[in-house]
């Protein structure tokens, strides 16, 4: 399965002032085959090892992170002698040592000759709970689910998707319901590695979903392992509103709709629990639309979604019968789907700060504003052919953008300032103006 972050581990491989790598990503979203996969292309060697109840590995950091130490160590533990240039080295579940975490920053310091990267599916949760971090001596690689892109190619469409990247929209156009069809498609598949690789295999859509509950049930069983019996009820309820959030015409998260007279304190711990841990992302609202969009966050209101349109779509129990509609899939839950597909599209282009926008009396509001380069864009999204936007007329009025871009269900056009592209061309949304 061909994975767009592999790209990016080439580079950080062929870097002269290389750091220790960190990846980041919710559970099950492929970090292990990521890394183990770049290391059977890249290097004549791979050591791998696993953190989690390997209490002899844990030991070898307990005593003191000398690194001509581990080194030897880990090397009778793979079973070969880890050298530099030919050997990846890989630390899986890291979190589940802070000596081996700490230890990064000396492999940096005394070692940078060696190629090491870590992961941990919880490991964002153990640092927000004070586990010490070399600040400054690691790199990181964000990993999420297959984009759409990446589902296309593990579909076996890759003709289609040189066409995409190239904005060739003349030969796109007349093959337009295709790939929109591909798009629904993903919204009830997403892009969770295993899923993914089932379907392309199978086509088959109750072994899709067995397999997204099966997934759901693990993320539960992580609710029960690591969070405290006082906090639970309050992060399951949280999780369980979310399709309901995202169904509202105004997407804004509200805690009322968790619990009736819910307050933000009670479940601040739930929510940083799964952000931390990547299941969730959370959008800020902006007061203003300029640069840089951080400076002009509104902390108080904020949007979000999960880490998978398809996660969502079985949380959200959408029945496969609506692919066989034109356009049913995409009313379901007033674009919630649409909306969720979108964000996970953006999240994937790299240094792409986003956010959301309304006016105070929220009569008006953009789902997504991006920052790319110099630029700040508003993005509106619709999921279906109708193009109706009055709220980004509104904005574009008061704003007064170099561009803006509508995503939908319809063709390519460009019009003056504005840009229509269809949802299967996202990661065009930087490209296609240029």
């Amino acid at each position: 399965m061909e994975r767009i972050a592999l790209k990016q581990l080439n580079e950080w491989k062929d870097k002269q002032n290389r750091k220790p790598l960190i990846v980041q990503g919710a559970r099950q979203v492929g970090k292990t085959w990521l890394m183990q996969e770049f290391g059977r292309l890249r290097f004549s060697k791979v050591a791998y090892f696993i953190f989690e109840q390997n209490e002899q590995l844990k030991a070898l950091f307990e005593k003191d992170v000398n690194t001509d130490r581990l080194l030897e160590s880990l090397g009778i533990l793979a079973g070969f002698k880890i050298t530099p240039n030919d050997t990846l080295i890989i630390f899986d579940e890291i979190q589940e040592s802070p000596n081996a975490l700490t230890s990064l920053k000396y492999f940096y310091e005394q070692k940078p000759e060696y190629h090491i990267i870590a992961a941990g599916s919880l490991l964002g949760v153990a640092l927000h709970g004070g586990m010490s971090f070399p600040v400054g001596k690691v790199e990181f690689l964000n990993l999420y689910p297959l984009s759409f892109y990446e589902f296309l190619s593990a579909m076996g469409q890759d003709m289609a998707l040189e066409q995409i990247r190239k904005n060739n929209f003349a030969v796109l156009t007349p093959l337009h319901d295709t790939f929109i069809d591909w798009v629904k498609r993903y919204f009830y598949v997403g892009g969770m590695p295993e899923v993914v690789k089932a379907f392309a295999e199978h086509r088959d859509y109750q072994e899709v979903r067995s397999l997204q509950q099966a997934i759901l049930r693990s993320y539960e069983n992580d609710f029960s392992k690591h969070i405290p019996k006082d906090g639970l009820p309050k992060l399951k309820m949280l999780w369980s509103s979310i399709p309901g959030q995202l169904a509202k015409e105004n997407k804004k998260f509200i805690y009322s709709k968790i619990q009736k007279g819910a307050r933000a304190k009670e479940f601040e711990n739930a929510l940083t629990w799964l952000e931390a841990c990547g299941l969730i992302y959370k959008v800020y609202r902006v007061k203003k639309p300029d640069l840089p969009l951080v400076a002009y966050q509104d902390l108080t209101a904020f949007k979000i979604y999960v880490s998978d349109v398809g996660l969502l779509s079985a949380m959200s129990s959408l029945d496969a019968k609506a692919l066989l509609s034109p356009s049913d899939i995409f009313e379901e839950f007033k674009g919630a789907l649409t909306e969720q597909y979108v964000l996970q599209e953006l999240k994937n282009l790299p240094e792409m700060p986003l956010a959301y926008w309304a006016n105070e009396s929220g009569t008006n509001e953009i789902d997504f504003i991006i920052q790319t380069g110099s630029e700040i864009v508003p993005v509106e999204v619709k999921a279906s052919t109708n193009l109706r936007a009055k709220s980004l007329k509104w904005y574009m009025e008061k704003f007064n953008p170099n561009r803006a871009v509508r995503l939908s269900a319809a063709t390519f056009k460009q019009e003056n300032k504005l840009t229509d592209l269809p949802l299967y061309a996202v990661p065009q949304i930087v490209s296609v103006s240029e």
